[in-house]
């Protein structure tokens, strides 16, 4: 398991496999954010094994896939599930960058500062600049 922390509260990972999942409350997670659709590829778990996986293990769960461009339905989705956790959030996508991605959309979306946000995302190494004038955007409506 590939865990990169982006802030002390919200860290991304490549696909979570099954097996993953009963280590994260050991390792201080309350809640995973399923960013991969199902279906994308055919190797990977479904969301509803994932889900179940959680739930047993005592986290809770949002999906909130993305498949392409960001939404700003998902942006909230991702804002509303972060500010609804009781405790630190793993994201997990194929590779981590789309959760890190929508991370900065939803943290723009609440008044985060641009500069902090691409900080902490290059922190874990990941590079904002495909959404930075969307995260710009956000953060100057916010």
């Amino acid at each position: 398991m590939d865990i990169r922390r982006v802030t002390d509260s919200f860290s991304v990972s490549p696909q979570l496999a099954l097996e993953d999942i009963d280590a994260l409350p050991g390792q201080g997670f309350a809640m995973v954010i399923n960013n991969r659709p199902d279906g994308e590829d055919p190797d990977q778990p479904s969301g509803g094994d994932i889900e179940a996986a959680a739930r047993a293990a005592g986290l809770a769960y949002r999906a909130i896939p993305v498949a392409g461009g960001f939404a700003r339905a998902e942006i909230d989705a991702m804002a509303d599930a972060l500010a609804s956790a009781d405790g630190r959030v793993i994201a997990f996508c194929r590779s981590g960058t789309r959760s890190t991605l929508l991370w900065s959309l939803a943290q723009a979306s609440r008044g985060g500062e641009p500069e902090e946000i691409a900080a902490a995302a290059a922190s874990a190494g990941y590079d904002i600049a495909p959404v930075r004038a969307a995260v710009e955007q956000l953060a100057a409506i916010s």
